[in-house]
């Protein structure tokens, strides 16, 4: 079966990023799944994407896309959707989700794979006593951390989840991205507040999280690393959900 949705906002965040926003036809996917898409510019190429939002019957629908180098569909979206484009959707699949139970929990994004962990944190808000969440989110430098501002607020409101940003280096490049200046905003996170490394080596000198549940989203790269790295420090395999972007 195939939902229509059509796009009703389109942000540039960065040079090879933007979050598209629509609204149509309630698509029966849970948290943490995705979608195959088709837009208007490539009617005939599926992309999977990972819904940022939980589910709902108004059907909005939110999507983090980064343009990866060689990806024509994915530089398309990034620089070419616009609003009251039509996009089509279909075929929700995964099986990542947060077990219903008292079981911290630990989710690990590198880049947009924070979308379906987003969407996972999101639903839990509707739960009548979600377990402790902590969100290691990691970028090369602070301006790949596009939704530290959104995740800053997020932390705030909700006092189970723990946001831990986490960069490669502390410097930003020394080029100029005019997107990201557009729509920075003086909300979020401090240089304080960052931890330096990979991802994988972050989060394991936090210990073996052998009684946490360990959600893991990133590139297919990033996602090997960190599940080998976790499991040679202690963390049981079975504790561990992946799933590249």
């Amino acid at each position: 079966m195939v939902w229509k949705s059509t796009v009703v906002e389109h942000h540039r965040l960065r040079h090879d990023l933007a979050v598209v926003r629509l609204i149509g036809e309630p698509v029966p996917f849970t948290a943490g799944q995705s979608l195959a898409v088709l837009t208007p510019q490539h009617p005939e190429s599926p992309r999977r994407l990972s819904p940022a939002l939980p589910p709902s019957l108004d059907g909005k629908l939110e999507f983090h896309v980064r343009a990866v180098p060689a990806g024509w569909i994915s530089g398309s979206i990034v620089s070419d959707t616009r609003p009251g484009d039509v996009w089509q959707l279909a075929d929700p699949q995964g099986s990542m989700h947060i077990a219903d139970s008292t079981r911290d929990v630990l989710l690990i994004a590198g880049g947009t794979g924070l979308a379906p962990l987003r969407s996972l944190i999101l639903d839990l808000t509707q739960r009548p006593i979600p377990p402790r969440v902590f969100l290691f989110i990691g970028g090369r430098s602070p301006r790949d951390l596009y939704a530290s501002d959104m995740l800053y607020l997020l932390s705030r409101e909700l006092p189970w989840l723990t946001v831990v940003p986490v960069v490669e280096q502390i410097a930003d490049p020394d080029w100029r991205d005019e997107w990201h200046e557009r729509s920075w905003v003086n909300v979020g996170f401090t240089v304080d507040d960052i931890l330096q490394g990979t991802l994988a080596d972050v989060v394991c000198a936090h210990g073996k999280f052998a009684d946490s549940q360990v959600l893991v989203c990133g590139s297919p790269a990033m996602t090997r690393v960190t599940v080998d790295q976790l499991i040679r420090n202690g963390t049981p395999a079975e504790n561990i959900s992946h799933d590249p972007i």
